[in-house]
């Protein structure tokens, strides 16, 4: 079995990715790929990166070619397919003035009742935005 050769990080690159893997403030994914390629820029086998990152060897490999194409920019998340999630959140801050539907069997509005997600389709997670909704509105939850 070979061995990937020592990824070259450039000594900017080197504090940049450093500086991440510390920050608390950036997506964990994020400093994950910045922690494999310090990993791999020390000369760590991709193997053991992978066992300790916690993730597959071919994610390894994949992360430190995107890395060798375009650099610390090129860690970020790219643009993903598909339609974009869109909520009405003026629509759900107009509904949560009027009392609810009998039908509900509330007296009141909460987050989650204010968004009615549509059908539920196989293989599509959920929507989770009421709650944000409702902070941006500053709805409190059993507001009317």
């Amino acid at each position: 079995m070979s061995v990937a050769a020592r990824l070259e990080v450039r000594g900017k690159d080197k504090t940049v990715l450093r500086r991440w893997v510390r920050s608390t403030a950036i997506p964990a994914g994020l400093a994950r790929r910045a922690r494999i390629v310090l990993l791999a820029g020390d000369g760590v086998p991709n193997t053991e990166i992978g066992r300790r990152v916690g993730v597959s060897r071919q994610t390894v490999i994949g992360w430190r070619q995107r890395y060798l194409e375009g650099g610390t920019a090129a860690l970020d998340d790219r643009p993903r397919p598909g339609r974009a999630k869109q909520i009405d959140e003026a629509q759900v801050v107009v509904a949560t003035l009027e009392e609810p539907p009998e039908r509900l069997g509330v007296t009141h509005w909460s987050s989650r009742l204010a968004y009615q997600p549509p059908p539920r389709r196989r293989g599509h997670a959920q929507p989770r935005r009421p709650g944000r909704v409702a902070y941006r509105g500053r709805l409190q939850d059993g507001a009317p």
